[in-house]
């Protein structure tokens, strides 16, 4: 059966010449549950749509008979990046439950990147074991982390993250409540059985909160938890990782986490999955890169599918991209293999748009190559 399922995830890889291709295969093959999980937005789903839209409006403007750069052979993408050496800059994004997509979730999706040099963003809310994804792929090294209702469970999944091996932590902030879901409300969306989120099993416990009554449960209740700058302070005292902000899109949050020392930060409106209209990423970056102004990495998600958004992104001031969906789309695929592949492609893409627009290394990738 599993050869089987090689051959048939292999024969299917054949016919996907695009991370469209992918998208479009692995929304037949989902059911209807997951689908409305890794698809969906919030509310109307207009963020979801303008970060797609925002890159398709950026025009890319060629620069041709440029000469070639003294370099080593196989350098031309490299990058250096919180105290790694990247082979190039795109890099798997945090993705829970990636179980409800293939039985090997985020083992294979750490097999894949790691094969393609990629590295990984391991989700807090992984539906396996966070030791086990980083012993299936090398580059399963960076730990997305969302703040535990009590200070006493973030550090006990911390200290979990820093003794299975992670060397980075990727704090997500523009999540403190989930979005109003439509989608997943509609699907009757819940996780099946044996799916879960399991590296929060076992962490210390808060009593629950008693609401008065007439109170808000997410304004007084939810919202009691929520992360805030002093949580951000006391994280960096409690760890020598570095740690990245995820979920920046004002650049006055920008400068004040570069003002807090934060080792980088991802400007990300959660892939749409939020509060609905907010700008899309790629459409704030300019602002966010100008108010920062060198002080501090910037990465950037949402609505990347092609190896010329990663161009267009690098040029408007990003460091490196992280790409979540398409990942997903090849894991459901052809695990594994699906998700190197979706990789592989991806890179192949922005090489090809690298050479079209005169850039023989990534400091020659500038503003001035996209226009609108």
């Amino acid at each position: 059966m599993e050869d089987a399922g090689l051959r048939c995830g292999g024969l299917e890889m054949a016919r996907c010449v695009s991370l469209a291709d992918y998208e479009a295969l692995a929304c037949s093959r989902l059911d209807a549950n997951a689908l409305a999980y890794f698809e969906g937005g919030a509310a109307d789903e207009l963020t979801l749509r303008w970060n797609r839209e925002a890159f398709d409006r950026l025009c890319l403007l060629p620069r041709v008979l440029a000469s070639r750069a003294l370099r080593e052979p196989g350098t031309a993408t490299r990058c250096r990046l919180f105290g790694r050496e990247l082979a190039h800059p795109i890099i798997v994004a945090p993705v829970a439950y990636q179980c409800l997509a293939h039985p090997e979730g985020e083992r294979a999706v750490a097999m894949g990147a790691g094969a393609q040099d990629a590295m990984m963003v391991l989700s807090s809310l992984s539906s396996t074991d966070m030791a086990e994804a980083a012993e299936a792929g090398p580059t399963c090294r960076w730990f997305q982390l969302y703040v535990q209702p009590s200070r006493a469970a973030t550090a006990a999944l911390v200290a979990r993250a820093e003794r299975a091996g992670y060397d980075l932590l990727m704090l997500t902030v523009d999540a403190p409540v989930n979005g109003i879901r439509d989608r997943e409300a509609k699907a009757g969306f819940r996780l099946p059985p044996g799916i879960g989120a399991v590296n929060l099993a076992g962490l210390p416990q808060s009593p629950p909160i008693a609401l008065p009554e007439g109170a808000s449960a997410v304004l007084d209740g939810y919202m009691s938890f929520a992360p805030t700058w002093e949580d951000v302070a006391w994280l960096q005292s409690i760890t020598r990782l570095p740690i990245v902000l995820k979920g920046i899109v004002s650049p006055d949050d920008a400068a004040r986490a570069a003002d807090l020392g934060v080792a980088g930060i991802v400007v990300s409106n959660h892939g749409g999955r939020t509060l609905d209209t907010v700008p899309a990423s790629i459409s704030i970056l300019p602002d966010v890169v100008a108010r920062v102004a060198g002080r501090l990495p910037i990465l950037i998600d949402g609505g990347i599918r092609r190896g010329t958004d990663v161009l267009k992104a690098l040029a408007l001031g990003a460091d490196a991209v992280l790409v979540g969906r398409p990942v997903v789309h090849g894991l459901t695929v052809a695990g594994a293999l699906g998700v190197s592949h979706v990789l592989r492609l991806l890179r192949d893409e922005f090489e090809v748009a690298m050479a079209l627009t005169g850039c023989d290394t990534l400091d020659q990738i500038v503003p001035r190559l996209v226009l609108g």
